[in-house]
Formats: structure tokens, sequence, C-alpha cells
């Protein structure tokens, strides 16, 4: 199991992405939070078998609406979560 960061840049927030990732997360059984920065990206942060992020990475190209222009990944200590789940604005 592995933990990572995602911070994505682009026209991500008011778009329905953070809905997206959090239905992908879970098709996925991938455990985490999404939120919105303060700045206009949005920060993942997902716990999973390494091989299941490195497709739900991929799979984050594919939300309709989003304009993807930057995606900047960092692993993390292991952090356990209970569930995917959004979060309000950081």
């Amino acid at each position: 199991m592995k933990s990572i960061e995602i911070l994505i840049s682009g026209k991500v927030q008011k778009v329905g992405f953070r809905s997206c990732i959090k239905r992908i997360a879970w098709r996925l059984n991938i455990k985490g939070e999404v939120m919105n920065q303060s700045d206009g990206t949005v920060r993942i942060r997902a716990t999973g078998d390494w091989i299941i992020l490195e497709k739900f990475i991929s799979m984050i190209y594919g939300c309709p609406r989003a304009v993807i222009r930057d995606v900047s990944i960092r692993e993390l200590d292991l952090r356990e979560y209970d569930d995917f789940v959004i979060r309000k604005i950081h």
C-alpha cells in the first residue's frame, strides 16, 4: 500500500471534477480525499496498491469538462482513510 498526493492545475474547479475523482476512486477502491485549493488547483490524497494508484492517475484525464494543465505527484507517508471523500476548499 502507498499514499500519494496529486496536485492538479488547469480548469478543474466548478466543472464537477471532484465528483468525477470520487467516482473513479470508489470504482477502484481507493481511499482518501479530494479538495479544491484557494489558488484554483485541486489536491488529491489517495491510498491504495501502487498499480491501482497508477490506473487512478491515468483515469483522472477522462473527467469530462475538466481541462488538466499540469499534474504533480509525490509520495506521502502511508495514511489510513476509511473512505474517499470530497472536502471543502482548503
